[in-house]
């Protein structure tokens, strides 16, 4: 066989081997969208139709779930409604544990949630740092729970006694808020908190003028009362002092305290339990 002759089948068979190739190749496009169907009917197998159909912190309902992650344990969702309920019982190790699968999973999704429940719930505010921070390089300061990744990461920092750290984020935060919405926009927690951090530095004056920004949005907001009658009565005034304790006193028993959805299963930092006050 001479050289040409067999460089033309060298060719050929190359040529016929990709095509074969092409033909019996996989459609990525259909495997992605057969994968999300199949996980899309375990969700609803085990999660709409199980475990949202017992109590939420029933065995049934870790049972369902875990059926479905034996079907698939790359379903990001399932991880997360499997921690959820850990959480809210205060299981923080097992519910970070389970919340981390999801991460896994599913970063984009869930990364954030973690911070969240990190920061909230387990407490451990370096770790709610690390995560939001690094959402922030793929988002921006976005949004999660209704409050912004420096809302929480500024939170984080008054419970590690960085205040004026905490408070150059709060101001920034309120600053933005004010600019794209209006001062009678700005969240009333943000202005809490921005009080606190000015509060814990001794700077009373300044975090008097920010309680009552606050009061203006949430009158009866009764953290924000009692604080704003600490810096008046580390100010000399004695008398305001022990009015605005009466009246915060009265209005958190009344239930007027931090109304965010997550205050029924976690005290916020700062949030007074007036109930055991006499």
């Amino acid at each position: 066989m001479n050289h040409a002759l067999i460089l033309c089948c060298t060719f050929l068979f190359f040529s016929c081997s990709t095509q074969e190739q092409k033909v019996n190749a996989p459609n990525t496009e259909t495997q992605l969208t057969t994968s999300k169907a199949l996980q899309d009917s375990i969700i609803n197998e085990h999660l709409k139709n199980g475990a949202w159909t017992k109590g939420l912190f029933s065995r049934e309902w870790q049972a369902e779930i875990d059926k479905g992650l034996a079907k698939d344990s790359t379903i990001a969702y399932l991880w997360q409604q499997k921690a959820m309920p850990l959480f809210k019982q205060g299981k923080y190790e097992l519910g970070m544990k389970y919340i981390n699968q999801a991460v896994k999973y599913n970063r984009e999704e869930w990364q954030e949630y973690r911070a969240f429940m990190t920061c909230i719930f387990a407490k451990n505010y370096r770790d709610a740092i690390a995560d939001f921070e690094d959402c922030k390089k793929r988002k921006g300061n976005s949004f999660v729970m209704d409050h912004s990744y420096n809302f929480y990461i500024a939170l984080s920092k008054i419970q590690l006694n960085q205040y004026a750290e905490a408070e150059e984020l709060l101001v920034q935060e309120v600053a933005e808020q004010t600019e794209k919405q209006g001062e009678d926009w700005v969240h009333y927690l943000d202005l809490f908190y921005l009080g606190i951090a000015k509060f814990e530095q001794g700077k009373y004056e300044g975090a008097i003028e920010v309680f009552d920004k606050a009061l203006k949005l949430y009158p009866e907001f009764s953290e924000v009362i009692y604080y704003k009658g600490n810096c008046l009565g580390r100010l000399g005034d004695k008398k305001a002092s022990k009015e605005l304790t009466a009246t915060a006193k009265e209005y958190g028993k009344k239930g007027f305290s931090v109304n965010e959805d997550n205050a029924i299963y976690e005290r916020y930092p700062y949030q007074i339990r007036w109930e055991l006050w006499e």
